[in-house]
């Protein structure tokens, strides 16, 4: 039989030479902790969860002790307790896009300032896999979610918001007053882009992006619509070239289909609905000889680091990727907290056209 003593080391049964096997460390409590520090149960979880209550000299005693016995607070059974996590999701349209790295960015600083984690889901630009993630951040009890909805605000969204998980919409506006949002003025950030290709002479320019159901895509090309108008240019002076994603390969293809056209009707620029797409157009043309910007002048949107770094610095419409992910977070935050009242807030901030080598002749 095995035989127990009274130290932390249990004896297994012999099989040839014993060996001795450390028991594991009893857990310890909240009441350990208190105990330890001479303290109430009260302020040791004021300490943990509201220090700024607690007197310094107080503070620092139970951490002190929290310290010396290894105490680590069960977040599960805390959630449990208080029917919300430490967490709030964000639901993004594609994590391998700069711009919503950086949007990530500003959320977590805003998050991490607030003492809140982030949990960062990733749509692929596809609804079902939108709606698998809110259910799964749903279960986790997230105190809140920002999210860039696929096909705007369905239905699945705003179940969430009556359940009481608050929902706010990252680089989307809401149309209603049901939601907090922070977004671009995308319109006019595809007037900008149009307007300068204008006033550098292109009477023939295709609008890259897609799909079109993405709300950007379509308010960016109804910008540059507006813009050629506007300029007494025909509605045929705009070509489509819808793309199946908003990435880097869907770029290129795009740009071989330009590029194939016949010279005489081929655009003579392109404004694209991301960078990704622009810097994959740009590499492409630059495989198949064409100029840029002599034979095709490109224009991309979001202004990621790397569209100043790209081999023939690209021309981009910007947008202040991560105070809009801050902006979003920050108010998730307000409609959570039970310390002050909240209303409901649409914020747009305004584009700004930087212009570079691919665009500039």
């Amino acid at each position: 039989m095995a035989r127990y003593d009274s130290s932390s080391t249990v004896r297994r049964p012999e099989r040839g030479r014993g060996r001795a096997v450390t028991a594991p460390e009893a857990t310890k409590s909240v009441r350990d902790v208190a105990a330890h520090a001479g303290v109430s149960v009260g302020t040791v979880s004021n300490v943990l969860n509201r220090p700024h209550l607690v007197a310094p000299a107080t503070r620092a005693r139970v951490q002190a002790a929290i310290a010396a016995l290894g105490f680590v607070r069960n977040e599960s059974a805390r959630h449990l307790r208080a029917g919300r996590s430490r967490t709030i999701g964000l639901v993004v349209l594609d994590v391998s896009n700069p711009f919503f790295t950086d949007v990530a960015r500003g959320v977590e600083d805003a998050a991490t300032a607030a003492g809140l984690a982030v949990i960062l889901c990733n749509s692929d630009e596809k609804a079902e896999r939108e709606r698998r993630y809110l259910d799964l951040l749903e279960e986790h009890r997230v105190q809140g979610i920002l999210i860039t909805p696929v096909t705007g605000v369905s239905e699945r969204l705003r179940r969430l918001q009556r359940r009481g998980t608050p929902v706010v919409l990252l680089d989307r506006w809401a149309s209603t007053r049901d939601h907090c949002s922070v977004s671009v003025d995308d319109v006019y950030g595809g007037e900008l882009a149009a307007a300068h290709l204008v006033k550098q002479g292109h009477q023939r320019i295709a609008f890259v992006g897609g799909p079109f159901n993405i709300k950007q895509v379509h308010d960016r090309c109804d910008g540059a619509r507006r813009a050629l108008l506007a300029s007494g240019l025909p509605a045929s002076s705009l070509t489509l070239v819808e793309t199946p994603a908003l990435n880097f390969a869907s770029g290129r293809a795009a740009g071989a289909q330009i590029a194939d056209m016949p010279s005489r009707r081929r655009p003579t620029a392109a404004f694209c609905a991301n960078d990704l797409l622009a810097l994959g157009l740009l590499q492409e043309m630059t495989r198949r000889k064409l100029r840029v910007p002599e034979d095709i002048a490109i224009v991309g949107y979001d202004d990621i680091d790397f569209a100043g770094a790209a081999a023939v610095p690209l021309s981009s419409v910007r947008q202040p990727r991560d105070q809009l992910g801050g902006s979003a977070a920050q108010l998730l935050i307000e409609e959570t907290s039970e310390d002050r009242a909240h209303s409901h807030r649409q914020l747009i901030f305004e584009p700004q056209l930087v212009v570079r080598d691919s665009s500039d002749q």
